[in-house]
C-alpha cells in the first residue's frame, strides 16, 4: 500500500467546500485543515501507483478552488509502538 501526503492550497473563500470535495474522493482518508504554509493536508492511502495517479492528478488536482497541490510519498511509517520498540534498551521495569 502506498501512502501520500498531498498538500494543498486553495482559495481561501472556498477552504471548506474544497475539504468536503477531497475527501469524497476514494482513496483518500482524511483532510486536515492547518496552519501554516499550506490550507489542508489531504491523506491519501492506495494500492499502487495508477492508483495514486487517479486520486491526485484525475481527483484532487480537478476540484474547483484548488491553487496548486504537492505531493510526498511515505517511505515508512512510524507509530508511537514502534518508536518505543526501537528505542528500549532491554533493560526492563
Amino acid at each position: 500500500m502506498l501512502t501520500a501526503i498531498v498538500m494543498i492550497d486553495a482559495t481561501p473563500a472556498q477552504i471548506p467546500e474544497v475539504a468536503v470535495a477531497v475527501t469524497a474522493i476514494p482513496g483518500v482518508s482524511e483532510v486536515y485543515s492547518v496552519t501554516g504554509d499550506t490550507d489542508l493536508i489531504a491523506i491519501v492511502r492506495v494500492k499502487d501507483h495508477e492508483d495514486l495517479a487517479s486520486v491526485v492528478a484525475d481527483g484532487i488536482n480537478k476540484i474547483p478552488g484548488i491553487l496548486r497541490t504537492q505531493t510526498n510519498l511515505a517511505f515508512r511509517t512510524y507509530s508511537p509502538a514502534d518508536l518505543d520498540q526501537a528505542f528500549d534498551l532491554g533493560l526492563g521495569d
